[in-house]
C-alpha cells in the first residue's frame, strides 16, 4: 500500500500585506490615466494639452492630492484668482477641471485610494465655491442681443471673406462656429469645446452635435446634452469637418 503524501494542516488566512504609495506619485499615475481616456474619446492633441496645462496648474496651486482637497482649499484657489483680478471664466475653468478629474477619480480610483490612503473620495466642489457660469463682467448684462438681421448681415460678411481671405481654414472655422452658435443656440465656451467626434452627422433627421461641456444649473458643472443640427447646420459643418 503506497502511503499518501497528503496531509490536512490547520487553515488560516494570509496577512494582508499593506498598500504603500507616495501620494505625488500616485496622483501623477491617475493624471496619465485620466488624460488617456480622453485620448480614447477622440479629443483633438491640441484640446488635450490644453487641459493638460490647466489641470497641472491647478493641482499645483491647490498644494496637495486631489483626495485630500478640502472646500476650503476650492476656496482659497478660487479666492485667490479672483485677488489676482483673473476672470470668471478663467476660475471657473479651474474648478471645472479640477471637478472632472475627481469624477475620474471617484468612478476609476477610489478603492485603491482608500486602501492606500484611508480617504473616501467626496467632491470638495460644491455650491458654495462653484464658479458662477455668468460673471459680473459678462457682456449679456451690458448690451441688449443683436437682432436677428443683424446676425444675418455679420454672417453674410463671415461668408464673403472667405474668398479673399489669406489662408482658407481659419476664416471657413470662424465662419461655421459663429453658425454653429446661431443656429445650435450655444454658448461660445460650449462651441468652442466641441470636438470633431461631437459631430454625429447620422443621428435623427439633421445629425446632432454631442454638447459635452453643456451649461449646468445653479452651479451644478457641466451637463452634456445632444442638440439638433437646424437649418441647414449640417451642410456648414459638412464642409469644414
Amino acid at each position: 500500500m503506497v502511503e499518501s503524501r497528503l496531509r490536512v494542516i490547520e487553515g488560516r488566512t494570509l496577512p494582508e500585506a499593506p498598500v504603500a504609495w507616495d501620494s505625488w506619485q500616485f496622483q501623477e499615475l491617475c493624471v496619465r490615466a485620466f488624460v488617456a481616456s480622453w485620448r480614447a474619446r477622440g479629443f483633438s492633441p491640441m484640446t488635450v494639452d490644453n487641459d493638460i496645462g490647466l489641470l497641472e496648474r491647478t493641482l499645483k496651486v491647490l498644494g496637495r492630492p486631489a483626495w485630500d482637497v478640502t472646500p476650503e482649499d476650492i476656496d482659497r484657489v478660487v479666492g485667490g484668482l479672483a485677488v489676482e483680478g483673473q476672470t470668471p471664466s478663467t476660475r471657473r475653468g479651474y474648478v471645472q477641471i479640477f471637478k472632472g478629474f475627481h469624477r475620474f477619480l471617484q468612478a476609476r480610483k477610489a478603492v485603491e485610494i482608500e486602501a492606500a490612503f484611508g480617504v473616501r473620495l467626496v467632491c470638495p466642489v460644491d455650491k458654495f465655491n462653484a464658479s458662477r457660469y455668468v460673471g459680473d463682467d459678462s457682456p449679456a448684462l451690458l448690451l441688449p442681443p443683436p437682432v436677428p438681421e443683424r446676425v444675418e448681415e455679420f454672417l453674410e460678411f463671415l461668408k464673403d471673406r472667405i474668398a479673399t481671405a489669406r489662408k482658407y481654414a481659419p476664416a471657413a472655422r470662424d465662419y461655421a462656429l459663429f453658425r454653429t452658435l446661431y443656429h445650435a443656440g450655444l454658448h461660445s465656451e460650449e462651441a468652442s469645446l466641441l470636438d470633431r467626434p461631437d459631430v454625429h452627422f447620422s443621428r435623427g433627421p439633421f445629425g446632432k452635435l454631442h454638447v459635452r461641456f453643456g451649461k449646468g444649473a445653479h452651479t451644478s458643472g457641466p451637463r452634456p446634452r445632444w442638440v439638433p443640427m437646424l437649418d441647414q447646420l449640417d451642410l456648414d459643418l459638412r464642409g469644414w469637418t
